[in-house]
């Protein structure tokens, strides 16, 4: 990696004298180019990539079907609007959604732009379905910063004067085995968030009027932590003895990232309505809707949508990726990258009680710091100097969880095993180096 960042300081410079302070940095990095799991910033110098665009580019940057297919579209037509002239990119996205995420007997689909968007979507729908209006989420929970998906988001950093926010919210806390089993034993700590929940429609919110609960079975932003299977049964259940509509948010976990199009599958049970953006379209904005069908059509007409839904460059650029998703076997690729991550730092967290937990799907993982080896004492510090030290190695990395002392691994899944074992060793030297002071 080369030492010169000139033009990459220039250009930070420049960003903070024109956009917004609102718009966070969450690293430092340029690019000029970007391939596979290498960005190329503006001083040529290499960097592998862990962030993933925040989990936007399991497929790789720019793979070479994706570039065609937006090529080739790009010279037919732009926009039409889909609720003006229909186009087949559209239908034929929702046919291949609906093969691959099956809700059920009969599944319909709809497509937006932004993973927010799509949560937005989907509340409305599920309450237009119940024709109830309150929704239950869970502490951690990213759902996105409109002002209804703002209000199911947890972390108070992301809403400063920002409301009043939306109405008939309700929350209970995400069963976080790590954080909060304590004493007990992980099959007592989740009969005990199950009775919680149950005892919700007693204390909390009456069920005739609960529309919907929303969770990401693996939480995103909150800190990369799986609902345990057992109580995202329960929640099913729960959901089919009150008539609720269970959405899952799988706009950060899904294509491929847990070694499965959904992390839901990994659970024996399917969801009501389901939401997805990011790797759909390989940075393209694509996102989209799906549930079964009765629902999903209890939506009024001209109720859900917009302009711009389903865009015809990002519905190919969506079906391109998922076609060289299947060919390359990509859902194989998380299982055996997420293994030999999981292997590296489950055996460096024996040696440093700094790493207080290693966690995740397929290659959808999170590596929890603590002080003092306790769960109740997030290190963010020392997880800001880690990401610090890697970004001045020629590794990019990113942080989460509402103490910020999480960091994320969402590097491609197309990454060489090279690149993966030369970006987990700057990782591991800086994790040493930062726990040994």
């Amino acid at each position: 990696m080369k030492n010169d960042k000139t033009h990459s300081l220039e250009l930070l410079e420049r960003r903070k004298k024109i956009v917004a302070n609102g718009v966070g940095v969450f690293n430092t990095a340029t690019v000029a180019h970007a391939k596979g799991a290498i960005i190329t910033d503006l001083d040529g110098n290499e960097l592998i990539d862990f962030a993933g665009g925040i989990g936007v580019v399991n497929a790789g940057h720019c793979p070479e079907p994706v570039v065609a297919a937006i090529r080739e579209q790009a010279g037919k037509f732009l926009h039409t609007s889909f609720n003006v002239v229909t186009y087949e990119p559209y239908i034929e996205l929702c046919e291949e959604l609906v093969e691959i995420l099956p809700h059920g007997e009969h599944t319909k689909a709809m497509l937006v732009s932004t993973g927010a968007e799509a949560v937005e979507n989907a509340i409305k729908i599920a309450r237009q379905a119940t024709k109830r209006q309150a929704v239950i989420c869970f502490t951690g929970a990213y759902h996105g910063r409109t002002m209804m998906a703002m209000s199911l988001t947890s972390k108070i950093t992301y809403k400063p004067d920002c409301g009043p926010f939306a109405p008939e919210v309700y929350r209970l806390p995400f069963p976080n085995v790590y954080r909060y089993k304590g004493q007990r034993d992980e099959d007592t700590f989740i009969d005990d968030e199950l009775h919680r929940l149950h005892e919700s429609i007693l204390n909390t919110v009456d069920f005739n009027c609960l529309a919907a609960i929303i969770i990401e079975p693996i939480q995103g932003e909150g800190g990369f932590n799986p609902v345990p299977k057992r109580y995202l049964q329960g929640l099913r259940d729960f959901c089919d003895q009150y008539g609720v509509m269970l959405i899952m948010d799988e706009v950060q976990s899904g294509f491929c990232r847990t070694g499965h199009w959904a992390s839901w599958q990994h659970y024996g049970i399917t969801p009501d309505i389901s939401t997805y953006a990011k790797s759909m379209g390989s940075g393209l904005p694509i996102a989209a809707v799906l549930g079964r069908a009765e629902i999903m059509d209890a939506a009024a007409g001209g109720s859900i949508g917009g302009t711009y839904i389903g865009s015809p460059i990002c519905c190919v650029a969506s079906l391109a990726t998922i076609k060289y998703m299947k060919e390359i076997d990509l859902n194989k690729k998380a299982l055996v990258v997420g293994k030999t991550i999981m292997d590296r730092l489950n055996k460096l967290k024996e040696e440093y009680p700094s790493i207080g937990d290693v966690r995740g799907v397929g290659a959808m993982i999170g590596i929890e710091f603590v002080k003092n080896n306790d769960p109740k004492q997030p290190d963010a510090e020392i997880c800001t100097e880690i990401i610090k030290g890697c970004s001045e190695n020629g590794l990019i990395m990113i942080s989460a969880g509402t103490h910020k002392n999480i960091i994320r691994i969402l590097s491609p899944l197309v990454i060489t095993p090279e690149q993966l074992d030369k970006g987990l060793s700057i990782f591991e030297n800086q994790i040493k180096k930062a726990s040994n002071k």
